[in-house]
């Protein structure tokens, strides 16, 4: 029996549960322990997350040539795994160039288990047009329950354990969606190449994504430490990783319909405008509802932004053209990461500290709002011939 498309999308949710959710951002709370033990500056825990996003950059820019060559699918699954493994390998050692290493590797298999999903995704998608946006965002939603098992796995074990456990979770993940998607089938693109996407009439939603991914990684990268910094006890922190999580899980049903029914920048701008309020929230305050609010506000908005510019490929490119669109604004993304952490680092390193870090994360993504709004809908553009 045929199983349900939602059904389908919540499996290949797992994919992106590993790909972020448990290879990224489990490591905001692994950031705290993981400093006071190895003695690292703002600076070097950012470059952590900076080299961890320069290995998704090649990762995004090698994954049209992956598809050209194998089966989305399995490149999603060969992600999975590899993160896996990677994940584990981190509790495994102390120094800080093997750990680079490490969130480099992991960077790039999550590139690939991200890339490949969100490719599936917009295939299923593209099946039942009506509930298209539900589809997309329950598969980028499925990076809440990563965040969320990692709140839960995380905090009660010292920090190499903290690893090896993530590793553990991210290979039953795969092994669960393996089994849930083997209907799926997206075989290789040969002229895939030959598809790209038209990039300048999508240069403000590039630009948009590009200042998304320069400030929202600011927040998640260090937002734990700012909380324990500010006095926030533990079994506090962990419900606030919990609730942000779980708003991403819930983002998939909030924001379906804007993504479905609007083909320009509207939604991107809208969602990053929120973001940026919910970034500088507890740089204002440091009261605990301010917290949580921002928490949730921030979980059940920034993954839609990225199932926002899946829409937007989806609603104003050709199909032939999605490998390309959603790489090419994968590629921005990270980019905006590579210079995030770090810039956030160093900021709090000198005068301010985190507080004044975030705060120029929330510009950033102020800044990609008011680009987003001059993102305007596109006619579809024709395939090139083969």
């Amino acid at each position: 029996m045929k199983r349900s498309p939602l059904l389908t999308a919540a499996a290949l949710a797992l994919a992106a549960a590993i790909s972020l959710g448990l290879a990224r951002f489990s490591y905001a709370l692994l950031l705290p322990p993981m400093r006071a033990e190895l003695g690292w500056s703002y600076a070097t825990a950012g470059a952590m997350n900076t080299v961890n996003a320069a290995g998704y950059l090649l990762g995004a820019l090698l994954a049209p040539r992956c598809f050209q060559a194998f089966d989305a699918r399995r490149v999603m699954l060969a992600g999975g795994l590899a993160s896996a493994v990677l994940l584990a390998a981190h509790g495994l050692v102390r120094s800080d160039a093997a750990l680079f290493t490490l969130r480099l590797l992991s960077g790039l298999s999550s590139a690939a288990g991200f890339v490949g999903g969100g490719l599936l995704a917009a295939r299923l998608a593209g099946r039942v047009p009506a509930r298209s946006g539900l589809v997309l965002g329950l598969y980028y939603g499925g990076t809440g329950l990563g965040i969320i098992a990692s709140a839960l796995v995380v905090p009660p074990l010292h920090w190499p354990l903290a690893w090896m456990a993530l590793g553990a979770l991210a290979l039953l993940a795969n092994a669960i969606a393996a089994l849930a998607t083997r209907e799926l089938v997206a075989p290789p693109q040969p002229g895939a190449a030959r598809a790209p996407l038209p990039l300048r009439p999508f240069a403000f939603g590039l630009a948009s994504y590009l200042m998304f991914g320069l400030g929202y990684i600011g927040y998640m990268t260090f937002i734990v430490t700012l909380l324990r910094e500010q006095g926030l006890g533990a079994t506090a922190i962990i419900a606030f990783y919990v609730l942000l999580g779980c708003g991403v899980v819930a983002s998939s049903w909030l924001w379906a319909g804007v993504l479905h029914r609007h083909r320009g920048g509207g939604p991107m701008a809208l969602l990053n405008a929120l973001l940026a309020l919910a970034t500088v929230l507890p740089v204002w305050s440091h009261h605990p509802v301010a917290v949580f609010v921002s928490g949730a506000l921030f979980g059940s908005v920034f993954l839609s932004v990225v199932a926002s510019t899946t829409a937007l490929v989806r609603h104003n490119a050709a199909a032939a053209a999605w490998p390309a669109g959603i790489a090419a604004f994968t590629i921005v993304f990270a980019a905006g990461q590579i210079v995030g952490p770090t810039l956030v680092g160093l900021i709090a390193d000198g005068a301010g500290g985190l507080a004044r870090g975030l705060a120029v994360s929330a510009a950033a993504l102020l800044l990609g709002a008011l680009l987003a709004l001059a993102q305007k809908p596109q006619k579809p553009q024709k395939a090139l011939p083969a």
